[in-house]
Formats: structure tokens, sequence, C-alpha cells
């Protein structure tokens, strides 16, 4: 067994406590998850999908209570799954015709006579299943040493990725032809892009999610990417300028000031809610009141996007090693990257090499604008 091997399979034992805990909190005799972010976190980046656009694949993972592990698939699955999919993992294998995944009951049928007819949790709305959603994304939190390794590599590569199409831009560029360059720029590193945004001049200035059209950027333009790779995400943006005016550079320190105060109070034990009153006090002292009442503010990555994202209600915390993409806008700009907390610090990982930068204390630095 090699290192990495050796590794795998510890993570994927610590996982599998975890989500057996996570079956006696619900009071169910199992979890059966059919998500791509659960499974891919508890099998170390493996997944189960053929089809890209569907959340949930055809194969289904079932970890009882008592600590016993299924995997569910129908006979055009289950042979590439065993083979290839969760090879070393020692699923015990429970397959069935393909026609019986016709019936969206069956999985489950089959599932609770895995666990003696007891009633069952799930991460995806099945017949007879309790959602257990919010339980699950309280146990993948907390990052594994592994995990923490594999984001290091992931942000590296997506912030060379990301700057790498940046710094080829030309004004006349049509937004949906970076978009384009930034899904095959993040291909280049097997990386998936599940988010990509593009938005240029006036475009930039009234849409917070500007999804590319076929408008093409005369003097700024923002790029947007979340990259996911081995179920792992990671969030960023930049702004590139052709003639950087003066306001577009003091809106851009003022968010950086604003994304600095946020990581600050990005800290084991604080809540969303307390966070995002942050984000409210440092709009304000920035001169820019009401801010972030016109995007969320970001929050929480891991396995998805945002597991969860800081507002006046939050009541999520904080954990000691867990990953944040915070994403503060004014008007016009963006600043965005993914932070770990782990060891007592906080660190980005999304950097670009030879980006300009913002200082905004505590040894940390925001991307600024990158001037042609």
């Amino acid at each position: 067994m090699t290192s990495a091997t050796a590794d795998h399979t510890i993570e994927h034992a610590e996982k599998l406590d975890r989500v057996a805990r996570v079956a006696h909190a619900a009071g169910t005799g199992g979890v059966l998850l059919a998500a791509h972010h659960n499974i891919a976190w508890l099998t170390s980046g493996r997944h189960n999908r053929i089809d890209n656009s569907r959340e949930a694949g055809t194969v289904r993972l079932l970890v009882t209570a008592d600590g016993r592990r299924f995997v569910l698939a129908n006979a055009i699955e289950m042979p590439r799954v065993l083979g290839e999919v969760l090879a070393g993992l020692d699923y015990e294998p429970i397959e069935y015709a393909w026609t019986d995944d016709q019936d969206p009951a069956h999985a489950v049928r089959t599932a609770q006579a895995l666990v003696n007819g007891g009633t069952l949790a799930g991460d995806w709305p099945l017949p007879d299943t309790k959602g257990i959603e919010p339980l699950l994304m309280r146990a993948r939190a907390r990052l594994t040493d592994g995990e923490i390794a594999r984001y290091r590599r992931l942000g590296r590569d997506a912030g060379l990725a990301l700057g790498h199409v940046c710094q080829m831009l030309t004004p006349g560029d049509v937004e949906v032809d970076i978009a384009r360059s930034i899904v095959d720029t993040a291909a280049g590193v097997r990386a998936r892009a599940v988010v990509t945004l593009v938005g240029s001049d006036e475009r930039l200035r009234q849409y917070r999610h500007p999804v590319p059209t076929a408008a093409a950027w005369k003097h700024v333009v923002m790029v947007a990417l979340c990259a996911e790779r081995d179920g792992l995400v990671v969030s960023l943006s930049r702004v590139v300028a052709a003639d950087a005016s003066p306001d577009l550079e003091a809106r851009t320190h003022a968010t950086a000031t604003v994304f600095g105060r946020v990581l600050a109070a990005t800290r084991p034990g604080a809540r969303g809610s307390d966070l995002y009153n942050t984000f409210v006090a440092a709009y304000a002292d920035a001169g820019f009141p009401g801010e972030e009442l016109k995007h969320h503010q970001g929050g929480a990555i891991g396995y998805r996007s945002r597991e969860w994202v800081a507002h006046p209600r939050s009541q999520e915390i904080v954990e000691a090693r867990q990953a944040f993409a915070w994403n503060p806008t004014i008007t016009g700009t963006k600043i965005e990257d993914t932070a770990l907390v782990a060891g007592g610090s906080l660190e980005i990982i999304t950097t670009t090499p030879d980006w300009p930068m913002i200082d905004i204390g505590n040894g940390l630095k925001a991307s600024g604008v990158w001037r042609l």
C-alpha cells in the first residue's frame, strides 16, 4: 500500500465514522448518499456521476449506523464502480437491473432491507427518507490533512489558470469567448468550471452575477471562476482594465478593506450572523453603506461552491479547519478569493503570481486591478 493510498484509507475511515454519527444523531438506521458532493467528500474525490447536469447520480452509497457500508447500483454501472470508482474502499455491492432504477423508491426499499426495515436518512429527496443535508454539511466542514493538501494544490492551480486567461485579454474580446477560455484552462489543470462569470463595462456596473454574453469589453472586465477538482471547490475573481480610472482603483481599494475586515473576523467560533455584521460595518466605514444588500457576501466553501453564506440570521459557526470564499463587491468592482482557516492562522490559497496586490493587514493581500 502506497503512502497516498494509506492516507486516503485513514481519511475514508474517519469520514465513515462521521456519517455513522450523523445517522445516530438523526435517529435512523443509516444514511443513503446520492448527491455528488457528499459522495466525493466521503471517498476523497471519487464520484457517482454520468450526467453532469444532475446533482445526484444513479449510484448510491449506504452507511449504516453500525458502520457497515454498501454500494447500490444497477447492472450497467456496478462493474465500473467496483473496478474503478470505489476500488480499494471495500463497499459491499448490491446490484439490481437498470429497469429497477426507473422506480425512485427501489433504492430506498433495498437500503431499508439492509437496515432491517429501519428508517433511513438521505441527502436527496427520495420517498420515505429523512432529509439531513444540514447535518452532512456540518460533518463535511472540518477538513482533514489530506483535504487541506488537495485544497492548496487546487487553489494554486486555479489562481495560475485564471491569471493566465486574464493576462492574455485585450479590449474587444467577447465575454462568451473569455468564458470559454476560462473553462478550457481550468480543464487543463483537471478542474471543472462549475461557475464562470464575465461582466464588462456597463454590465459590470449593473449586474453582480454577470453571466457572459456576446458583449465585447472596452474599458474594464471582471471574470469569476468556481473550479471543482476531486470534489473540492475554490472560488476566485479578477478585474482587468484597459484604462483603470481613479474611481475604479478607489472602489477596488475600498472593497479590499472590506475583504480584510471579514478575513480578520473569520476565526474559529465566529458566527455567520456576526460575520455578516462585520460586512455591514466595513462597507459603512469604507464610505459605501448598504453595498452588502446588493449581493451575498460569500461564506464557507468546500464540496459546494458555498456550503453556507453569511446573513443576518445565520447560526453557522466557523470551524478550526475550514475553507471560506468571501466576495465583497462595490458597484463596478469585486474581490474574491478562497482562504483556509487552519493551524491557528488564515491563508489565501487562490493567489495569482505577479498580480497587483493590495495590503489588507495581518500579513494578507487582496487581488487588485490588472492594468493592460
